[in-house]
């Protein structure tokens, strides 16, 4: 990735935040959640739905909005790509949230959260990426799909990792 400036770092930042708080405030109740399932099952082979099926609505309406955007500006974005971005937060179905973990959770920078112990919620938040891709390995996912889950939050310098967090970062 080009080296960025301070202001351009900032700006990240602020955006992320931002989106944070929407994203906290569309999550405080599942029957406020309308995802597009029939369009992201398109997306999806038959183990991959039934893994994104068993996500909570909040999180699959926050997939559908993450991988059109990828979509907008990458009309042409590999299938693996496509289908890691709708089921990049599964890691998070391992333990339903009550609104108030999703709030705190919420609230609490990625990398504070995965140095508190791995336990609850704080800990699903955490340990998703890692905790997703073994789901989908053993739900029978394309073995890319379950990397690039694995890597939406640490990169690790994968082109398409890097798109699938900068998406997920904005939304």
């Amino acid at each position: 990735m080009p080296h960025r400036t301070f202001m351009s770092r900032l700006r990240r930042k602020a955006t992320g935040y931002a989106a944070k708080v929407r994203r906290l405030q569309r999550s405080l109740r599942a029957s406020d959640a309308h995802p597009d399932d029939p369009w992201a099952r398109t997306h999806l082979t038959p183990e991959e739905a039934r893994v994104y099926t068993a996500m909570d609505p909040r999180d699959r309406e926050h997939a559908c909005r993450v991988t059109r955007h990828l979509l907008r500006d990458h009309p042409q974005a590999p299938p693996e790509l496509i289908a890691s971005a709708l089921l990049h937060d599964c890691g998070k179905s391992l333990r339903p949230y009550h609104a108030w973990e999703r709030v705190l959770v919420g609230l609490i920078p990625n990398r504070v959260a995965r140095v508190l112990p791995p336990v609850g919620a704080v800990g699903i938040r955490a340990h998703h990426p890692e905790l997703g891709a073994r789901l989908l390995a053993h739900a029978g996912a394309r073995p890319r799909v379950a990397r690039l889950v694995a890597r939406h939050h640490h990169p690790g310098g994968d082109p398409e990792a890097e798109l699938l967090h900068h998406y997920d970062d904005q939304e």
